[in-house]
């Protein structure tokens, strides 16, 4: 069985902690930590599922890492691979670009033809607009507060891998 990715950046002190929560859900025989400071094209495509940490940075914007990266796979087919996303945000600071980096990256992995799962009710938030949205009100991936929140964050978790 091949392994699902889980890649965060390894400094990030709330993605890389609801990564490891990921890992210790699915196990390591089922999945294993990938450092996105760290990821090359090739380490990306040896997956068929990853699940991807994207915190939102400043107003709505993909972290350094991620926008480093993504030019080395922009051209590549992704049919046939599955991925997931998670995020971080804080919806009273930057309420009108709550978790936008989900979206950010959930619509470049579908324009190269990615499947998408977790999709996540928009129910429980309190922001005012999100890239992260899909066309029927859904989030595009799970969406945490861990600034505003956090008390809510292992239940959220939960029940989005438990999907």
């Amino acid at each position: 069985m091949k392994k699902t990715a889980i890649i965060c950046s390894f400094n990030t002190i709330k993605s890389k902690r609801i990564a490891d929560l990921i890992l210790k859900h699915l196990g390591k025989d089922n999945a294993e930590l990938v450092n996105a400071e760290e990821l090359t094209a090739e380490k990306f495509l040896l997956y068929e599922k990853a699940i991807l940490s994207t915190p939102t940075w400043f107003y709505g914007e993909l972290p350094n890492y991620w926008d480093e990266f993504i030019p080395a796979i922009e051209d590549e087919d992704l049919n046939g691979r599955t991925y997931r996303i998670y995020g971080l945000g804080d919806q009273k600071k930057y309420p009108w670009n709550f978790v936008d980096a989900i979206g950010v990256m959930a619509e470049f992995l579908k324009e190269r033809g990615a499947t998408l799962e977790g999709f996540v009710k928009n129910e429980g938030y309190n922001f005012k607009a999100s890239k992260a949205l899909r066309p029927d009100g859904t989030f595009y991936g799970l969406p945490l507060d861990d600034d505003n929140e956090a008390e809510k964050t292992d239940e959220r978790l939960n029940k989005w891998l438990a999907q």
